[in-house]
């Protein structure tokens, strides 16, 4: 198979084309034929060496989210040849040997949901690592409908996702925006609209799903809680916040539900652009050139 691999640590010249053996899958495994990969910023934080629990060394492959079809399934794995599939691949338990920017993956069942009839591979790619993450803060900060929540970044992925939620579920949201994109954040179902440009205001809770750091733990009301997607400051005790990071964990059922809430149109995800796997290099340039709406996606 070809694989975009990270060859050394470094600039996305380091994503180099290669061809790679046929992984073969082993019990409770299925092989997917890899029609889409999401692109992430964890990746372009593998690729430069800032990853939770130090750096991995080279060569290794990127790529949390793929969607696509199984094309040979292992014993008990309960996928059948030809199903469609979506899912994420536990990256902080790979750590490369297994990764997305590849034709054929190997993935635990586990880790996959059946891809909807009439869902574009290319968009349900996009779904499950920053759906999962906004599922899963939403649950750490516990509200209890209907409450007022902030929530930073809800141009982007989890940001989005999470207003979202929030806002199906019963809360007042507060959605910081990227300037000139307050159209779509607004289109979520949010109650206020804040420009990144403009103060934050004041809550009870935010998710900081940028992060931006101090900006949202000023806007913590005292006594309110503080949930953000990386480690921020510690926010000064005796304003009595509590503060959380939340981490992406695999969870079947809800992937199922969230991708299912996309394909019903219950969610919305938005694609920026495509690029074919022998242009990951250029995709991670046009990704950390910044100003994007929505995900890069490759396209083996």
């Amino acid at each position: 198979m070809r694989a975009a691999v990270v060859t050394a640590l470094g600039g996305p010249e380091v994503l180099e084309m290669a061809e790679l053996p046929d992984p073969v899958p082993g019990p409770g495994q299925v092989l997917v034929r890899v029609r889409a990969a999401c692109v992430h910023p964890a990746d372009i934080a593998a690729r430069i060496g800032q990853i939770p629990g130090g750096p991995v060394q080279p060569p290794f492959l990127a790529g949390w989210d793929i969607a696509g079809e199984v094309v040979a399934a292992g014993a008990a794995a309960g996928l059948a040849v030809g199903d469609p599939v979506v899912g994420m691949i536990p990256w902080y338990l790979t750590r490369g040997a297994t990764g997305g920017y590849a034709e054929l993956v190997a993935a635990d069942a586990e880790w996959l949901v059946p891809l909807p009839p009439g869902l574009d591979p290319v968009v349900a790619s996009t779904v499950p690592l920053n759906a999962l993450t906004a599922h899963r803060a939403l649950d750490m900060l516990a509200l209890a409908p209907p409450a007022t929540l902030l929530v930073t970044g809800a141009s982007g992925g989890v940001g989005g996702f999470a207003a979202q939620l929030a806002a199906q579920a019963g809360h007042t949201v507060l959605a910081s925006a990227t300037d000139d994109d307050e159209e779509w954040v607004r289109g979520l179902g949010v109650d206020t609209v804040i420009p990144r440009s403009a103060a934050l205001g004041r809550a009870p809770a935010v998710l900081d799903a940028v992060p931006m750091g101090e900006p949202a733990a000023a806007a913590v009301e005292d006594g309110g809680v503080l949930v953000s997607t990386r480690p921020i400051a510690p926010v000064d005790p005796a304003r009595h916040v509590r503060q959380d990071l939340v981490l992406i964990t695999l969870d079947r059922p809800a992937l199922r539900d969230l991708v299912e809430a996309v394909a019903a149109g219950r969610l919305r995800t938005r694609v920026a652009a495509t690029f074919p796997l022998a242009e990951a290099a250029e995709a991670h340039r046009r990704f950390e050139a910044g100003h994007l709406r929505g995900k890069i996606v490759l396209l083996p």
